[in-house]
């Protein structure tokens, strides 16, 4: 089976939305994932009909499908506000048609009881709309494999599941955990997953740079998701490069080299 491999427009923060749009269509991917453009994420849970019309627009202008959208819980309004504000962002991220919301959980060890009350509320409202949560590793709550299954668990909804991305796991834990060794255990909880790379430099974490040329092991684990029966999608978040020509070569060069490696497991039958 052929995954969608999307990016996001992570690698083209300082342009417009529909800007980033362009060059994403023009490095050959078929989906976006819509992240912050301008200092702004084109829709969030305040955004107006036209704003999100706007997006929309941009978006199949270029030709694209804008099956994600990164969100955030607004855990500083307490629980109840923080449900409310996140059901209309799944109303907006429907409008816009999105397919998949993700969230990046929370880092406050204080809110971990109140960010799964959130997400425990809000999924049946994600289902009925018809946009699945997907909550990917960024330390805290998801610092490690083990975390994001206790949080499928802990959900335990058929719209909420979790984006595997092997950078993270590295980054934040600083290389302590490779995130090929954890695939088995938590590939039956993904719906979604996240091309990104990760180097050490001095200790120091970076994931600044281009898939391939890090610390992750993109055929074992990209093998490991596609034999655990993964059915995607995919989306690039982050590759080298300050000049847009480079940034450029680096996102098409992505695409090129992920696509060898599932092209390869497919033949192979992995």
């Amino acid at each position: 089976m052929e995954l969608v491999l999307g990016c996001t427009t992570r690698p083209y923060s300082n342009l417009t939305f529909a800007e980033a749009c362009m060059h994403i269509a023009a490095a050959g991917y078929t989906d976006v994932a819509v992240f912050s453009n301008a200092g702004k994420i084109p829709v969030s849970s305040d955004s107006t009909e036209e704003e999100i019309a706007e997006a929309r627009e941009a978006a199949s202008d270029a030709g694209l499908i804008p099956s994600m959208l990164l969100g955030r819980t607004r855990l500083d309004l307490g629980v109840s506000g923080a449900i409310d504000d996140y059901k209309r962002l799944l109303d907006n991220a429907a409008a816009l048609g999105t397919i998949w919301l993700l969230d990046c959980g929370t880092g406050k060890e204080e809110w971990y009881d109140a960010f799964f009350e959130v997400m425990e509320q809000a999924a049946p409202h994600a289902q009925e709309v018809g946009v699945s949560i997907t909550l990917k590793p960024h330390g805290g709550i998801t610092l490690t494999a083990q975390d994001l299954v206790n949080a499928y668990e802990r959900v335990n909804h058929p719209a909420f599941g979790i984006c595997y991305d092997p950078g993270n796991i590295i980054y934040y834990t600083r290389g302590e955990l490779l995130p090929e060794t954890d695939i088995e255990k938590v590939v039956p909880t993904l719906n979604t997953g996240i091309i990104k790379d990760c180097v050490l430099r001095d200790g120091q974490p970076d994931v600044m740079v281009t898939p391939g040329e890090g610390l992750v092991d993109f055929e074992k684990v990209l093998g490991g998701l596609v034999s655990g029966g993964f059915q995607g999608p995919l989306y690039v978040e982050c590759v080298g490069g300050k000049e847009l020509n480079e940034i450029n070569a680096n996102v098409r060069a992505t695409h090129s080299f992920i696509s060898g490696i599932l092209e390869g497991l497919n033949a192979n039958g992995a």
